[in-house]
């Protein structure tokens, strides 16, 4: 059953994530070109498995199963961290390898045993995040982001969520999870994505 809506449906769009932080983070966003985002957990939709062997992939799956479910412009994102010396990994499978329920603090730790294991002093890394935007009359656009910087260790600062903790982007002295919401919003690879979006979409508002 689909929820009561405060707007009109034209300016509502559901985000396929049940993320609150990532809620709040791209709703904030949106806001200002009136958009109202509700999120797929508000329409009791389940998580498609991301079958894809690529960010965009997963994006669009994810996306097109949350247009058809809603009938409403869908947004979804897929995003990772890949870290060089390990090959990309983990990549589409960053959340995964925080096992269920989600545990960061053993991802960030199995990253950090991992780059011991490899004996290299190789700590770049970057946060890749593709977003896609499927509309019910068919059309989809994707848009990339990315944000390069280093793995630290150990983990610091208490705000963000996921890897913010050890991913220290270029040109800063800080990690992500140092940093107030908009100064990560500014530097964040979904904020890259997102301005991508807005730029395209809203290029004449």
């Amino acid at each position: 059953m689909r929820p009561k809506l405060r707007r009109n449906d034209q300016s509502v769009w559901v985000l396929a994530s049940h993320n609150t932080s990532k809620i709040n983070e791209i709703g904030a966003i949106l806001e200002p070109y009136d958009i109202f985002l509700r999120s797929a957990a508000d329409f009791r939709l389940s998580e498609p498995e991301e079958t894809e062997p690529t960010f965009s992939g997963n994006a669009l799956l994810k996306a097109q199963a949350a247009c058809t479910a809603t009938k409403l412009p869908a947004l979804a994102d897929d995003s990772g961290l890949c870290v060089e010396a390990l090959g990309g990994r983990p990549g589409i499978h960053s959340a995964r390898w925080a096992g269920e329920p989600r545990n960061f603090d053993r991802a960030m730790a199995r990253i950090q045993n991992e780059l011991e294991a490899a004996g290299t002093d190789d700590r770049r890394a970057a946060f890749v995040c593709v977003l896609a935007l499927v509309r019910p009359d068919g059309r989809q656009r994707l848009y990339e982001g990315r944000v390069d910087g280093d793995i630290i260790w150990p983990p610091r600062g208490d705000s963000g969520f996921g890897y913010d903790p050890v991913f220290r982007p270029d040109g800063e002295m800080r990690v992500f999870a140092e940093m107030t919401r908009s100064e990560k919003a500014r530097l964040s690879h979904r904020a890259r994505a997102l301005a991508a979006m807005v730029a395209s979409e809203f290029a004449n508002d």
